[in-house]
């Protein structure tokens, strides 16, 4: 496609539109990461008193609010910026850039933490090099394959997330081969019902989900790409609800099973919190062998960086984003054959400095993954607003659909209040530090004269120069958007043609006797 240049005609600020439906898919599956559970199992299994399954059949769910908003606003805004526009059309520009900003500090973070990941499996299987070295290369190698370009970091994460699921799969034949042979250690059901050695608790079961949903972080990711999606934002929001779905039944099967080869009850995981971490691991040991386990841990390791890949991905498109509507330093909405080079290397940049210092401290890992779900889930409940207030407030679509436009939103908004009430007193602080910043940006631009480029809060859906989507998914080419939305111009330009006559009768005395 052509390149838009901005205001001033001095760079392109467009992205290529290169990507279908499976290319959206991978980059949610790849960020989400389809073994999530793994690292998760032992807490939840022992905070749900061994309800692990229903636990993400739960959360799953619970999710599934999120995503139904997600593809209920991507309809009406099909832009780069993800929650930030869609909490700009739905509840001004103020709550947009706060839902940016928030989601911001989850996308710079949870790909720091899945490098650290990938840094730490491979100092394990190469501990002559230290775990900051592998973080830093992992960083390199991903963001120069962003870098190259979103279709072959496409191709190159479907390759990653192929291997992913076929690992995925001999673990779930696996685990079946030796169910049938030596049978279940626990109940049957026991994975939905509990294991007995606690009781069953629905308030447990609460409290795991609480937790599970981090499993989920990264679908939204699809989200960002809408601008470099062929076929419109029909098939993003497809692809958000798909990948959502995919991942529950991924999530729900494999825990499922590692819950019925544990060698030890969720009793004793609960009081023994150190084997909580390796239950997985130690479960796919003792049941199936050692070659099962080295080949998830390689599996988690490579993966971990090409979530981050995506994660980074999406950091990049969001920030594009934010500076192409002035919220950020107009340079960093510039790209280069269609990518955003520059908002890439800012988020990479980021990414690097806090997955470097984490790898280099030994409570590194425990500090990020305690910070990294509260800027998502605030990012979450202003998508929920946003659906309330496009939809029932300003009714842009007409009447509104109470279940689809009031019920889900405020159903899903409560799930994510929730989980941020649950959350650890680390990740509160952080997130209440980074929204303090995010509202000094917010009271400084304002102080400003005029409106942020672009800005159109109620406007059409808009693509990526604020202009109405095309017929084909393609962006309306014209810099700047117009508030008055569809129409709008040809309704100022008739007005302005009638103003002239009416002002000229009222200051004739007698006009209207003339013959």
């Amino acid at each position: 496609m052509a390149s838009v240049t901005d205001s001033s005609g001095a760079a392109p600020t467009a992205l290529r539109r290169t990507l279908g439906f499976r290319d959206l898919v991978v980059y949610g599956l790849l960020f989400i990461a389809p073994m999530a559970p793994v690292g998760v199992f032992g807490t939840l299994d022992a905070k749900s008193h061994g309800s692990v399954a229903l636990v993400y059949l739960a959360a799953t769910v619970a999710m599934a609010f999120t995503a139904f908003s997600y593809a209920q606003m991507v309809r009406v805004a099909p832009q780069a910026g993800s929650v930030f526009t869609y909490a700009r059309k739905g509840l001004g520009e103020g709550p947009g850039l706060i839902a940016g900003w928030m989601a911001m500090l989850d996308y710079l973070l949870i790909p720091a933490v899945a490098y650290l990941f990938s840094g730490i499996a491979m100092n394990a299987l190469v501990p002559e090099v230290s775990r900051w070295v592998w973080t830093a290369l992992a960083v390199v190698v991903t963001t120069l394959l962003n870098l190259w370009g979103v279709r072959a970091a496409a191709r190159v994460g479907f390759a990653v997330l192929a291997m992913e699921v076929l690992v995925l799969l001999v673990f779930l034949v696996a685990a079946v081969t030796v169910l049938i042979r030596d049978g279940a250690r626990r109940g049957w059901l026991s994975p939905l019902t509990g294991d007995g050695s606690l009781g069953f608790s629905v308030a447990a079961v609460l409290g795991a989900v609480s937790v599970a949903v981090l499993s989920y972080l990264g679908f939204d990711a699809i989200a960002s790409f809408a601008e470099e999606v062929t076929g419109g934002s029909e098939r993003v929001a497809r692809a958000v609800l798909f990948c959502l779905a995919l991942a529950g039944v991924l999530f729900i099967a494999q825990s499922y099973l590692a819950a019925l080869l544990m060698p030890v009850s969720a009793a004793e995981l609960a009081a023994d919190p150190v084997r909580q971490g390796p239950a997985f691991y130690n479960a796919v040991e003792s049941s199936v062998g050692t070659w099962l386990h080295d080949l998830v841990a390689v599996s988690k390791a490579i993966g971990a960086a090409f979530a981050a890949l995506a994660g980074q991905a999406a950091a990049g498109r969001l920030v594009f984003a934010m500076a192409r509507e002035r919220r950020l330093p107009r340079a960093l909405a510039r790209t280069s054959d269609g990518t955003p080079r520059p908002a890439l290397l800012v988020a990479a940049g980021i990414t690097l400095i806090a997955a470097v210092w984490a790898a280099r401290r030994d409570d590194g890992l425990d500090h990020l993954v305690s910070v990294v779900d509260v800027g998502a889930l605030v990012a979450f409940t202003l998508l929920h607003a946003s659906v309330v207030g496009w939809f029932v407030v300003k009714r842009r679509e007409g009447p509104p659909n109470w279940w689809k436009h009031l019920v889900i939103p405020v159903l899903g908004a409560a799930v994510t209040v929730a989980v941020i009430v649950e959350a650890s007193w680390e990740a509160q602080l952080v997130g209440a530090v980074w929204l303090a910043a995010g509202l000094a940006v917010l009271f400084a631009q304002r102080g400003r004269r005029g409106r942020p480029e672009g800005a159109g809060g109620d406007g059409p859906a808009a693509g990526p120069g604020g202009g109405p989507e095309g017929p084909q998914g393609g962006p309306d080419k014209r810099p700047g958007g117009d508030p008055a939305g569809p129409g709008g111009a040809r309704r100022q330009t008739r007005e302005a043609t009638r103003r002239p006559g009416r002002a000229a009768r009222r200051q004739t005395p007698g006009a209207r006797q003339r013959p």
